[in-house]
């Protein structure tokens, strides 16, 4: 079984409530319907309800039925989440009209149904940017305690079985933060790490990158790298994390023995931290190209509880994937909240 198939089956195991916010969506349905016929997640579709059913039908979608359907304009709850929003929102000068509006937008609605302990995570992007998604999120389910930024990790699952968590690697920020500075680094290195159990099972050997392994070269971005993984140290004292690593020095045991002697992490590193979202991007694309990696993701970590965005690109395998990834996410968050 790889990696997608246990992630899949843990989903199945241990049902969560995803909302589904683009539910007139064409692609969205068609996962939603899968996800639903496979037993993969209770599924919360926004829109309107008869839209929904009309488009059910169109696409012969006949698990739709078994999903919740919360159309805005006649939502049951539409007081209570308005209520929510204007208590939430009123010191930053949302009036309460303003609150009765925004309850109508199916992306800050996901928002307050997550708020409200109403679902477990939200997935939503086929139609919408990233700032669209991410900002109801911000300001209703805010960021994970101890956190501040947002930033995304990719699933790289590679050929090259003798590297990284049996091929798998883990790499973030690919998708965010175009250049954190030291303390959202360590941010970065610390939630990716927590990703890496949520939906690997692994437990994590963090290396931050640079062009410098321990010294090697002198720059004030290899100083930033350092003092992240201080800083990374300092939120959880418990992860196993090192820095600065060059590349091979991170995966290779031969040379992380070499140019890092006595280090845990050197040559045996399954979670990778980029410097910037530059290095991370270009990165993981080379990997996924020029490797025939396969790459899932980019999954957000750093919110309080899981939401993840799509690309206006994806396919319906794509949002199967990511709501089985959401439902990980959502159980992790859960199994970490009861200890």
């Amino acid at each position: 079984m790889n990696l997608i198939e246990r992630i899949v089956a843990r989903a199945i195991a241990n049902k969560q409530r995803i909302v589904l916010p683009e539910g007139t969506e064409e692609r969205t349905l068609k996962a939603a319907d899968q996800a639903l016929a496979d037993g993969l997640a209770e599924i919360i579709l926004i829109g309107n309800e008869a839209e929904i059913r009309n488009l059910a039908r169109l696409h012969e979608l006949t698990h739709i039925e078994k999903a919740t359907i919360i159309d805005p304009g006649t939502n049951p709850k539409k007081e209570e989440y308005t209520q929510l929003l204007f208590d939430l929102r009123k010191s930053k000068g949302l009036t309460e009209e303003q609150a009765q509006q925004l309850v109508l937008d199916p992306l800050y609605l996901g928002s307050l149904i997550i708020k409200a302990g109403d679902a477990d995570g939200l997935l939503a992007g086929a139609r919408n940017t990233t700032g669209d998604v991410l900002r109801p999120a911000l300001q209703i389910i805010k960021t994970s305690p101890g956190i501040s930024c947002v930033s995304g990790a990719m699933l790289l699952i590679t050929k090259a079985e003798e590297l990284g968590e049996g091929g798998v690697i883990v790499m973030g920020d690919v998708a965010v933060m175009p250049v954190p500075d030291a303390d959202q680094l360590a941010q970065i290195a610390v939630s990716t790490a927590r990703t890496a159990k949520a939906l690997a099972g692994v437990e994590p050997r963090v290396a931050m990158m640079s062009f410098s392994t321990k010294g090697s070269a002198k720059h004030e971005v290899v100083d930033k790298v350092v003092l992240a993984t201080q800083k990374a140290r300092e939120i959880d004292p418990s992860l196993q994390i090192d820095g600065e690593l060059q590349a091979d020095a991170a995966l290779v045991p031969s040379v992380g023995e070499s140019k890092a002697p006595g280090s845990k992490v050197a040559g045996h590193a399954n979670v990778l931290i980029a410097p910037s979202l530059e290095v991370g991007n270009i990165g993981y694309k080379l990997v996924q190209r020029l490797g025939n990696a396969v790459a899932v993701g980019p999954i957000l970590q750093g919110i309080a509880r899981p939401v993840n965005d799509l690309s206006r690109g994806c396919s319906v395998a794509d949002i199967y994937k990511m709501i089985a990834i959401t439902a990980n996410q959502a159980l992790f968050a859960k199994e970490n909240a009861a200890q």
